[in-house]
């Protein structure tokens, strides 16, 4: 399941932007940037050598950049203050008890990273990550994670999401016309 997105522009694919807006948004009063990593994606706090904190997407992928936001964004303080939000991740070969963890816990930032596509004027494809042989339906998890996107868009957003949704809507132009 993804969302149609209008024609893509030089902007809408540079992760540079992205940088750039989302450090202009936060760094001030939340001490944290955006930036490439050179591997996997990868949240790293403030400590005694770097004293902002550092959310880390993969190889310069624009979708990555959009998902490690709202991974971000929905972390509470103390989740903030953990190398990596303090989360296990288990790579190639989970199994199905796994693989659920996984879907369960990826729901809410997969929908926020879903309306942060939406506002960049980009498509949106669910990931399901590294599940190896495990059973996956991937129109259910997609249908899961639109459900959410909805709740969010009736409930709110969370703060940090919400702010980061109104810059990108600002800034591309565009409104949150969801699937």
């Amino acid at each position: 399941m993804s969302q149609q997105a209008p024609a893509t522009t030089p902007a809408n694919d540079d992760p540079e932007t992205l940088i750039r807006l989302f450090n202009d948004t936060f760094f001030a009063d939340e001490k944290t940037v955006l930036e490439h990593a050179e591997g996997e994606p990868f949240y790293l706090p403030a400590d005694d050598a770097v004293p902002y904190h550092r959310v880390q997407f993969a190889h310069g992928f624009f979708a990555s950049a959009l998902h490690e936001i709202a991974h971000w964004c929905i972390a509470g303080h103390r989740r903030r203050q953990l190398v990596d939000y303090g989360y296990w991740y288990q790579p190639d070969g989970r199994d199905a008890d796994a693989q659920a963890q996984f879907e369960a816990a990826e729901t809410k930032p997969q929908a926020i990273e879903w309306a942060f596509a939406i506002a960049c004027g980009r498509e949106f494809v669910v990931s399901l990550d590294n599940h190896g042989d495990a059973p996956v339906d991937r129109d259910a998890f997609a249908e899961r994670v639109r459900r959410c996107l909805h709740g969010y868009a009736d409930q709110g957003f969370p703060p940090r999401a919400q702010r980061f949704l109104d810059v990108l809507k600002g800034f591309y132009d565009t409104a949150l016309r969801l699937p």
